[in-house]
């Protein structure tokens, strides 16, 4: 792969915000913003065959296995050899890792470290629409009446996993398959750490860091 095109990849554990962070930096840079869930669900939808493997795990509420998302990760990135991209989801874990790096070279990887209290805190304001998959946040996106769809009328839950217990097991299960993600990357001299409470206030941070990985590249692609 030409080494002209930037490869990055977002990590951080639910809640970091990485979602609101990915879609600014692919606005802002014209970077494609490829999130595993996202092709998870095409996948699923589609009934392909690595959409039906995936699906037999989701079903027991089991993780999808590494060798599943990365081949389907893969398949992915190959369709799109000629763009820059930002990964976003994958890879969650060592093996991951390692099979990014036999296919491509990454420039930049960024890590949103947010402390434990609020990503508990933003979790649990987490309320849905089960029929429509419609997510409202306390916070950000509130239903106008509590409780209650704002199209359908219909009550909204919270799920199992946003729950305060279940919160806790989450976000210790991500540190555990984070930590040798990140040291790899620390190693190879491509991770960059941004942390604080705030989105945008991390945001001016994250966007100086693009806005001088693309002028390098675009001045390597000059020679």
């Amino acid at each position: 792969m030409a080494s002209k095109l930037l490869r990055a990849v977002i990590l951080g554990p639910p809640g970091s915000g990485k979602g609101t962070v990915s879609q600014r930096i692919a606005q802002n840079f014209g970077l494609q913003h490829l999130s595993s869930g996202h092709f998870l669900r095409e996948n699923i939808k589609a009934n392909t065959e690595v959409g039906d493997m995936a699906k037999q795990y989701i079903r027991k509420g089991l993780l999808v296995p590494d060798h599943v998302i990365t081949r389907l990760m893969v398949s992915e990135l190959e369709n799109r050899s000629g763009q820059h991209w930002l990964l976003d989801g994958f890879p969650r874990t060592l093996v991951q890792a390692e099979a990014l790096d036999r296919i491509c070279e990454l420039d930049l990887v960024i890590t949103l470290n947010i402390p434990f209290e609020t990503l508990k805190d933003r979790l649990s304001q987490h309320w849905v629409h089960p029929p429509s998959g419609r997510v409202y946040n306390l916070d950000f996106n509130p239903p106008h009446a509590h409780g209650i769809d704002d199209i359908t009328g219909e009550p909204l839950v919270q799920q199992e996993d946003d729950k305060p217990k279940a919160v806790a097991a989450r976000l210790r299960q991500y540190k555990d398959m984070a930590k040798p993600v990140i040291d790899l990357y620390k190693s190879q001299g491509v991770l960059y750490q941004f942390s604080g409470t705030e989105t945008n206030k991390i945001w001016p941070y994250v966007y100086t860091l693009f806005s001088n990985k693309i002028t390098s590249i675009e001045s390597r692609e000059a020679y």
